[in-house]
């Protein structure tokens, strides 16, 4: 019976281990993404970084359209569902495919917080906090504008 219990325990280990490297190939190394996204990009979405509040692309930006993944061109926010949170970034009640982002636990800064990031990539997108709208969910997606990139409708 132990024997039994502990191939079954190994086994499921090997798969875990397994789809674990398979999704980890699918993504790119810094130094890939160093190549393919701006400084900016990739300060923000690969080093973690914060861009400064009020001195952002998308911070007071009300025209229609969908916000992408600056990394992936993945659409990731509608400009229905944008709105001002006086904090100087882009803010979001929800993403249009929950799917798309995950959220891990951010340590940094002496401080725990809800990271969002890119399910696909692992890379950086913002926070997400229960200050947003009551009336929609309560969510408030804050996100750097140097992640995104803009759609017009």
């Amino acid at each position: 019976m132990k024997k039994t219990l502990l191939i079954i325990a190994l086994f499921a280990s090997g798969i875990f281990s397994v789809k674990h490297a398979t999704a980890q190939s699918k993504k790119k190394t810094a130094v890939e993404w160093k190549k393919t996204l701006t400084p900016n990009q990739y300060e923000i979405m690969v080093e973690r970084g914060t861009e400064t509040p009020y001195k952002n692309a998308y911070w007071d930006n009300h025209e229609k359209g969908v916000y992408v993944s600056a990394a992936t061109g993945e659409v990731l926010f509608s400009s229905d569902d944008k709105f001002d949170s006086h904090t100087g970034w882009p803010s979001f009640v929800i993403p249009v495919d929950p799917g798309k982002i995950a959220i891990v636990q951010d340590n940094s800064f002496g401080m725990t917080r809800d990271e969002v990031i890119e399910k696909s990539t692992g890379l950086h997108l913002g926070h997400v906090f229960d200050d947003g709208p009551a009336d929609r969910g309560g969510k408030r997606y804050c996100m750097n504008s140097g992640a995104l990139k803009f759609i017009k409708k």
